[in-house]
């Protein structure tokens, strides 16, 4: 089965064609990193409207690189939601339109499920097993009982991760996105060197970023700005409170639901700290634990494409009444 995904969901532009497998043909990311980083986050507006430029190069150079005819495509996947609605509309456009012109069936599909997805590209695990969805925009735990069968374990109350990296790394200086800034800094530096709090400790599997991003705002503007060696232990320590956080909550949520599986998806789960030390320590307590490579953890077409597939082999067709959902649930798609 070929199937072509679309991802417009925030500021990542994707199309992907994955086979059979399922095996990833091609697939194209056009980055909006440069229309972002003077403003140091994603400025919705802007992301829509660079969404509307690169949408159809990105379609064209993905069937190509594919070596495909759209008429030669099973099926269209496309995030439906959540995430920015004016990014949305313009992959739900463009892949209705692909789907009317072709006469293919169309599958609008969850962002989330589809982060979940994206580590069986590279690898196969069973179900159920715990997933753990850590970005800019989500921070959740879910029993995972199958590709859209998900039962939520723990979430944010408030920043996700990713958002705290954002904000402490514009408060510092530097450069978008703020999370692989703050990991570039932090190389040398000792992550016990500042004693940043670990927000709601004890037997809570829900997360808080807020308070820890307000620690180090309140750090940096009684001491100011760090340079040099300082930066790298300031940096170092805020990381390894974010994640011994994410680490802490993951192995209390596997026990308690007596899970022995673990994947972790997100653009945050291409952090090598997080990926080194919830491997030592799920090792450590007898639990298996899988990331998809790097270029899978960020929003990309791949996952999309992929989780679609099992959709349409399941004979699913939301045809011509799909529509773009901003605030979609978990439990949806």
């Amino acid at each position: 089965m070929l199937v072509l995904g679309i991802e417009t969901s925030c500021d990542e532009c994707a199309a992907a064609v994955v086979d059979d497998g399922p095996v990833l043909r091609a697939q194209t990311v056009a980055s909006q990193i440069p229309v972002h980083a003077p403003y140091g986050g994603v400025v919705p507006e802007l992301a829509s409207r660079d969404h509307m430029r690169s949408i159809v190069p990105v379609l064209e150079q993905t069937l190509a690189e594919a070596g495909v005819e759209g008429r030669r495509l099973d099926g269209i996947g496309v995030t439906a939601g959540p995430g920015l609605i004016g990014s949305l509309l313009i992959g739900v456009a463009a892949a209705k339109a692909l789907a009317w012109a072709l006469g293919k069936p169309l599958v609008g599909v969850n962002h989330l499920h589809a982060h979940l997805h994206a580590v069986f590209l590279e690898s196969s695990i069973d179900y159920p097993h715990l997933g753990l969805v850590v970005s800019g925009g989500h921070t959740s735990l879910f029993q995972v009982a199958g590709p859209a069968k998900l039962d939520l374990v723990g979430r944010t109350l408030d920043d996700a991760a990713g958002e705290a990296f954002d904000k402490v790394a514009k408060l510092l200086g530097l450069a978008y996105p703020g999370g692989v800034s703050i990991e570039e800094a932090a190389r040398g530096g000792d992550p016990s060197a500042i004693r940043f709090p670990r927000p709601m400790p004890g037997k809570n599997t829900d997360f808080s970023f807020s308070g820890l991003k307000t620690s180090a705002a309140v750090r940096l503007k009684k001491e100011g700005v760090p340079t040099g060696r300082a930066l790298a232990d300031f940096t170092a320590s805020f990381q390894e409170a974010v994640v011994d956080t994410l680490v802490r909550k993951t192995l209390l949520a596997a026990r308690r639901c007596r899970l022995d599986r673990i994947v972790v998806a997100g653009g945050v789960a291409a952090n090598t700290r997080l990926r080194d030390k919830l491997t030592a320590e799920a090792t450590g307590a007898g639990l298996d634990v899988l990331f998809p490579g790097p270029a899978l953890c960020t929003d990309n077409a791949a996952m999309v494409a992929a989780l679609a597939a099992t959709h349409l082999c399941a004979g699913r067709d939301d045809g011509f009444g799909l529509d773009a959902d901003a605030g979609l649930s978990w439990q949806n798609g």
